[in-house]
C-alpha cells in the first residue's frame, strides 16, 4: 500500500512515516497520536463499538493510541470542517457587529 495517508486530525501528509505505523507514532504537524481508531480501516460510527472488526476489544477513546492488533491505517481518515458553514457564520457576525 502506498503511503498516501494523512493525519486523521489535521490532514497533514504522513508520507514521511514508514509503514506499519508504530503505536507511538505521531503526526509531524499537529503531534496527534496515529495508532488510533479514527485512522483505522475498521472505524465506523454506524456499528457497535464503532468498529467493524467483531473480534476487536473495545477501545473507549478513539483518539488515543491503543494496542489493537487489528489496526490498519486508512487513507481519507481526515474529515475537514465544513468551511462553508464557518464562512457563513463569520459573514453573519461581521454583518451584526461590523467589520473591524
Amino acid at each position: 500500500m502506498p503511503n498516501d495517508l494523512s493525519c486523521w486530525k489535521c490532514g497533514a501528509a504522513l508520507a514521511s512515516l514508514s509503514l506499519p505505523l508504530r503505536r507511538l507514532d505521531v503526526c509531524p504537524q499537529c503531534r496527534a497520536e496515529l495508532h488510533v481508531c479514527k485512522l483505522c480501516v475498521d472505524h465506523d460510527v454506524r456499528v457497535a463499538k464503532h468498529c467493524r472488526e467483531p473480534t476487536a476489544e473495545e477501545v473507549r477513546d478513539k483518539e488515543r493510541a491503543n494496542f489493537c492488533d487489528h489496526f490498519k491505517p486508512r487513507a481519507g481518515a481526515y474529515t475537514p470542517k465544513d468551511q462553508g458553514a464557518v464562512d457563513a457564520a463569520r459573514a453573519e457576525l461581521e454583518r451584526l457587529f461590523g467589520r473591524k
